[in-house]
Parts: C-alpha cells; structure tokens; sequence
C-alpha cells in the first residue's frame, strides 16, 4: 500500500490539473442525457425507471473509455518517462493497479454525477431504487471491464491513436459476443460446437450488464467481471515487466 497509494493520489490529480477529466465529464454526460431523453424517449415512455438511461452504457463506454485509458501507458511511453518509472524501487503490479484505479475511480466520478437523473425519476414516478442501485453498480463494473482492457493495450504501443484504435476493436468484441447474430455466424463454423458457441456469448459484458439491470447483483456476475479486470490487469503487469526486462 506505500507504493499503491502514491501512484494513486497522483494519477488521479493528474487528471483534474489537465482539460481531459473536464472533457470527458462534460462529454459523458452530454451523450447520456441527449441519448435518455432525445434517441430513447424516456419522457414519453411514461415509465418509472432508468432502463433507457442504462441501456446505452455499453455503447458509450465503448467508445469513451478507450479516450481515458489510451493515455494511461502509451503518454509514458512516448515522453520516456516509462523508463524512468520502471528505474524507481516500485512493485511493477503497484504502478499498474495504482494507474487503474486511478482511471476507474476517475469513471466512477462521472457516473456518479449522473445522480440528477435518479433524482428526477423519484420526483416523476415511484421507481424501484435497487434496481436503479444494482444497475449503477453494473455500469460502474463494466466501466472496470473496459478500463481493465484499455490499459494492458495501451501498454503495448506509445501511440495513443493505435492503443484508441486496438481498444474500440477489443471491447466492442466482448460486448457483442453474446449476441444472437454473432452466436448464429460462430453457429455456421464447422468446428464449432455448442459448447464453444456458449462459451464465446458467457463473454459478452452486454449479457452480464443486462442481467445485472434486472436488478440481481448475480454472485456470476461479480465473478466474470472481477476475472476480466484481473486478467487483463495480470497482462498489464506481464507486458510493463518484459519492458523492464527488456
């Protein structure tokens, strides 16, 4: 924790001390508010509740995720002070953990702040809160997801375009997996058994979310994205270490 912490405190300043946290916020909740009330017709719906200000989570985190974790290896990379860091008597999983959670508690700021919305559907309706609770939950895991992904990529290149660009692909591919016409096409695959095509949908973060905004926090759930932030995290520190070995 003396070396996690640090790190911590100082990525997340870095944040605030730049236009991108202030970008990012504005953006976010921007796109979330024109998506609820103008493309999902939230209004006119009548409904109590957040499912169209929940629904489209995954597609903007697609997309403004990967703005956030493209800079988090790729800047350090670019500006040499990677070398420097990797030269500091720091625990290479410190730097990486510290880096992270810097970001998601960064995304969780933004999400938090969508808290108006919750506060206008109470005031409409009588919504039920722990659905509204267990979906923000939800998004805030799959915003680690992403996060998770976007950092061990940006690892891999200092160009902040490339590790954008490798982001978008890889996510968008675990948020479609479970899909009916990804499972039909795997379905046509000579090789690919049933086994194989379930397999490759328990991967969808779009599967896991859904199920989650039903307002069941699934112990499943909780595990497949914990496993997905651990694992991409593991190879974070795998690549970071194979640079300072190398």
């Amino acid at each position: 924790m003396n070396y996690f912490l640090p790190i911590l405190r100082r990525e997340l300043l870095g944040y605030f001390i730049t236009p991108l946290a202030y970008v990012f916020i504005v953006i976010f909740l921007f796109a979330t508010g024109l998506i609820t009330f103008q493309l999902a017709g939230w209004f006119e719906a009548g409904s109590a509740d957040l499912q169209a200000f929940f629904l489209f989570h995954p597609w903007l985190y697609l997309f403004l995720i990967p703005a956030v974790s493209m800079r988090l290896w790729a800047e350090e990379r670019k500006t040499g002070t990677l070398e420097l860091l990797l030269t500091l008597p720091i625990p290479t999983w410190a730097s990486v953990l510290g880096k992270f959670m810097a970001a998601w508690l960064f995304t969780g700021i933004a999400l938090a702040l969508t808290f108006p919305i919750w506060i206008t559907v109470n005031y409409l309706g009588n919504p039920d809160n722990g659905v509204i609770i267990a979906s923000y939950v939800g998004s805030f895991l799959m915003a680690g997801g992403y996060l998770a992904i976007g950092s061990s990529l940006s690892a891999l290149t200092s160009n902040q375009v490339i590790a954008f660009v490798l982001s978008v692909v890889v996510c968008f591919l675990f948020t479609v997996a479970g899909l009916p016409i990804i499972a039909d096409t795997a379905a046509l695959i000579p090789f690919m058994s049933t086994a194989v095509v379930s397999t490759i949908a328990s991967f969808s973060f779009l599967g896991h979310f859904e199920s989650i905004m039903d307002g069941v926090i699934d112990l499943r759930d909780l595990i497949f994205f914990g496993s997905v932030i651990g694992l991409w995290l593991m190879i974070n520190v795998i690549v970071i270490e194979l640079k300072r070995n190398g």
